[in-house]
């Protein structure tokens, strides 16, 4: 059975659904990204009678009512957004959103004699060939024998009859047609993508938050677009503060909404460690009030959906809205937000360079925002969300299909005690075997933006350790402020030697120093530069480091794991160091996770 239908339909006739809302464009779903250009070259295809490929919508299923009625559903575009607003604007005069959230007009000017589109310009406001705004065309003010009349008024020494004929040919554009695949209101989020990439010359990925949001900002009914917008508008926030006077001045009706009074905190807020994308914000809004984790589900539910019957009810869109606001609330409240970054950080991850993992970031705020919720007590609130958040780096839990181990998590979240749930799964998965075995091979690698070198810096960082070789200088100062990673056997000397870049760069080489440090270290080897720091010592002169004494120096290298033989080492100790170094790492990261 066929699940979609491909029409051809008259540009007017796909406006005029555009007017009565029934084909609902996500006023800000994505802002208009394309350039001006690009709606000059539009109408210009369409001018010439070009193809300009199809646009896809996804009908809402019908909906039973209170009364026992059903509303007929709308259809939802979803893709062919950028062509459709390019058409309200060029043609009905229509404001868009701009790329910097502005609301601005694009008008496009039309030379009858070279037939030939343009963007208007000053220069084209003064030049009386042209016809300055083609919408003032299409708006029914003019008949086009007037508009024809008026043109050769004020270009006499014009052909009469090419004027008539490119005239019509303009007056005609909304005659034009455009292709409408309309997809069946029954098939699921999954087949609806494919068919999206499948149609998509580019293979754009439709993500489900995509989905989400068209669900969302097309429902009138329940306030969705004003909910849409405070999605958005957080996220924008979160990364550009001043963007707070931008909605005072050119939204002033969003400005007046309980959400705004709820994000208004973000206009002198700089942080940074968690700047969520609105895919962030629904899925943590969604799975800590819904107890599910796909988004698929959300959807479902927006439309009102029953699993149960299979049938589409209106108290359960309505329920549904209510509880997606409810969760976006709990969101971007400031003190639900800035608590849990406070404990983010008070694991270690002081710095966004430390969080390589977003889902585990997200899950850690639904575990904050679900306990407080439950009415755990704030302490057990924090150790829980600590140590869910680093098992899930560790672990790697939502490295791969998300969605399903959210879904699964949220729903044992749920039902059992959180400490129950949490011994489950350091039993299975953070065993013995991990902590000896698993973690050490997995800290045999290059890659500095490890996720298990990551959690070992925030365990330095937790610890309050000095850099290498520091006196006063920690970790979190070197992460935070003006540190680098640099090589414990110094790359020069391992590549003078023969070593390839896989096996000079190695985490267990990695450490975080001060400049000036590196410099005195050079490119020697580590008995040569470790020579010169002993004989500073002895001769009591004062080191770049500011380390006085053999004790402090071992300290140093205990809090760092780094092998005390590294001050005896050279080229043919390296394999043997690294090793070593590696167990004494994966020591440290087990003796700081069962701290937490």
């Amino acid at each position: 059975m066929q699940k979609y239908s491909v029409n051809q339909q008259l540009i007017e006739t796909l406006l005029a659904w555009v007017n009565s809302g029934e084909i609902a464009i996500p006023e800000i779903q994505r802002p208009f990204v394309w350039d001006t250009s690009k709606v000059r070259d539009l109408m210009d295809s369409l001018y010439q009678g070009f193809p300009v490929g199809y646009v896809i919508a996804w009908k809402n299923p019908n909906v039973r009512l209170k009364d026992g009625s059903f509303s007929d559903g709308k259809k939802i575009l979803i893709d062919g957004q950028q062509r459709v607003t390019a058409l309200t604007a060029a043609i009905l005069g229509k404001y868009v959103i701009n790329k910097e959230y502005e609301r601005v007009k694009i008008k496009i000017a039309f030379n009858p004699i070279d037939e030939k589109f343009e963007v208007q310009n000053p220069a084209i406001l003064k030049d009386r060939t042209w016809i300055h705004d083609i919408s003032s065309v299409f708006n029914g003010s003019i008949s086009l024998l007037k508009l024809t009349r008026d043109y050769l008024t004020h270009n006499p020494e014009v052909d009469e009859e090419l004027v008539e004929r490119t005239l019509t040919n303009l007056v005609n554009i909304p005659k034009k047609q455009i292709g409408i695949i309309e997809l069946s209101s029954d098939l699921d989020i999954e087949t609806v993508t494919e068919i999206f990439i499948r149609i998509n010359s580019k293979g754009v990925v439709l993500s489900q938050a995509d989905f989400a949001m068209s669900k969302i900002s097309s429902n009138e009914k329940y306030d969705g677009s004003i909910l849409r917008k405070a999605i958005d508008y957080f996220c924008h926030l979160a990364i550009s503060p001043e963007f707070y006077k931008h909605i005072t001045d050119h939204d002033p009706e969003f400005s007046k909404t309980e959400f705004f009074q709820k994000m208004s905190w973000l206009k002198s807020e700089n942080e940074d460690l968690y700047d969520p994308t609105y895919t962030d914000l629904i899925r943590v809004a969604f799975t800590s009030q819904f107890n599910r984790g796909r988004l698929a589900d959300l959807v479902s539910l927006l439309s009102g959906r029953n699993f149960e019957t299979r049938t589409f009810e209106e108290e359960i869109a309505e329920k549904s809205f209510e509880m997606l606001t409810n969760g976006v609330y709990n969101f971007m409240n400031e003190t639900n937000f800035k608590r849990f970054l406070l404990i983010i950080k008070s694991a270690g991850f002081i710095s966004p360079k430390l969080i390589r993992s977003q889902n585990s970031l997200n899950f850690a705020y639904i575990v904050y925002l679900k306990l407080k919720e439950l009415g755990y007590h704030s302490n057990h609130i924090e150790k829980y969300v600590r140590k869910w958040f680093v098992y899930s780096i560790l672990t790697g839990r939502y490295s791969s299909s998300p969605e399903s181990f959210f879904d699964f998590d949220i729903k044992q979240i749920s039902q059992k005690p959180f400490d129950e749930y949490l011994k489950e799964k350091e039993d299975g998965e953070l065993s013995d075997a991990f902590w000896n075995a698993s973690l050490v091979q997995s800290l045999d690698s290059s890659v500095a933006s490890s996720p298990y070198f990551n959690v070992f810096l925030a365990s330095q960082v937790k610890a309050n350790d000095k850099g290498f070789l520091s006196r006063d200088v920690t970790v979190s100062d070197l992460v935070s402020i003006k540190g680098d990673i640099h090589h414990l056997f110094p790359r020069d000397f391992l590549k003078k030697n023969g070593l390839e870049r896989g096996k000079y760069n190695q985490i267990a080489n990695y450490v975080y120093m001060q400049s000036e440090i590196n410099i005195k270290v050079g490119n020697k080897a580590p008995k040569d530069y470790f020579g010169g720091v002993i004989s500073d010592i002895e001769n009591g002169k004062p080191l770049v480091s500011g380390i006085e004494n053999m004790k402090d120096l071992f300290d140093n290298l205990q809090i760092n794991c780094i092998p005390e033989n590294i001050i005896n080492s050279g080229f043919s100790d390296y394999e043997d160091f690294l090793f070593e170094r590696r167990k004494l790492m994966a020591e440290k990261i087990k003796k700081y996770y069962f701290s937490l």
